[in-house]
C-alpha cells in the first residue's frame, strides 16, 4: 500500500528519511489535499532506474527484430570479437 504524507511533515527529515529506506516503494506527498510530489531512497530509486534501462534494451530488441536486423549467433559473435580486440 503506498505511503502519503502531507508536506508539513517532511520538516521531520529523519523520520521521512526512515519512512523511504524501510520502504522499497516511493512515498507520495500531498499538499493541500492534492498530489504534489514522490520521494524515494537511493536503493529504490537506482532499482527502478535499472528497471527502466532494461525496459529499454528490450523494446530496441524487439525493434530491431520486427525490422529483420537480426544477426545468427555466429555473426553476433564475430562482431563482439571484432568490436572487443578478442
Amino acid at each position: 500500500m503506498p505511503r502519503i504524507i502531507p508536506i508539513r511533515d517532511l520538516k521531520n527529515t529523519a523520520a521521512v528519511s526512515q519512512m523511504c529506506s524501510e520502504s522499497k516503494e516511493p512515498v507520495y506527498i500531498t499538499k493541500n489535499g492534492y498530489g504534489d510530489m514522490v520521494i524515494m531512497s537511493m536503493e529504490a530509486y537506482e532499482e527502478k532506474m535499472q528497471l527502466l534501462d532494461a525496459y529499454a534494451k528490450l523494446d530496441a530488441a524487439e525493434q530491431q527484430v520486427e525490422a529483420g536486423q537480426t544477426l545468427d549467433a555466429r555473426s553476433a559473435l564475430q562482431e563482439l570479437r571484432a568490436r572487443y580486440g578478442i
